[in-house]
């Protein structure tokens, strides 16, 4: 028997901070958070953008700002659509087929601290853009990280 098929759509944050002389290039860090084991599609471990599924009738805009509340305890101040993608992913018995919308944002200062008790986040953090590779990386935040090299034009 087949896989059961779930579709759903997720606002995600791509958030940076600069390098040490205040502009981007070495230094510069990026705000992800790590899946939990109970990360219903991505892989538990990997590093994945902050972020999460739209709940019916919510607008994504709002649920960039619930997500991130929630899995960094940071206030969304301005946040602006880059970008759309899908992906199909299978996890736990179910076959997905996600979209998702990017959006660049700009946050309230302060350390990221995962807020909501038994999600999908077992951690936050501002992590180096230079450290990271697609290896450690859900297909999300890889494809988040091209959209930024893109837009930066940078190669990664």
């Amino acid at each position: 028997m087949d896989a059961p098929i779930r579709s759903r759509v997720s606002a995600y944050a791509l958030a940076t901070t600069p390098g040490p002389d205040g502009t981007a290039g070495p230094g510069e860090r990026i705000l992800l958070t790590r899946l939990a084991e109970s990360s219903p599609v991505f892989a538990p471990g990997l590093w994945h953008l902050p972020g999460g599924g739209v709940d019916p009738g919510e607008q994504p805009a709002d649920t960039l700002v619930r997500e991130l509340a929630e899995e960094t305890g940071l206030r969304v101040l301005d946040a602006r659509l880059l970008d759309a993608r899908g992906y199909t992913a299978h996890r736990l018995g179910v076959s997905w087929h996600l979209v998702a919308l990017f959006y660049r944002v700009v946050l309230s200062p302060g350390d990221p601290a995962v807020v909501e008790n038994d999600g999908s986040t077992a951690e936050a953090a501002w992590l180096p853009l230079a450290d990271l590779t697609p290896a450690i990386l859900s297909p999300a935040a890889a494809d988040g990280l091209r959209m930024l090299d893109g837009a930066a034009g940078r190669a990664r």
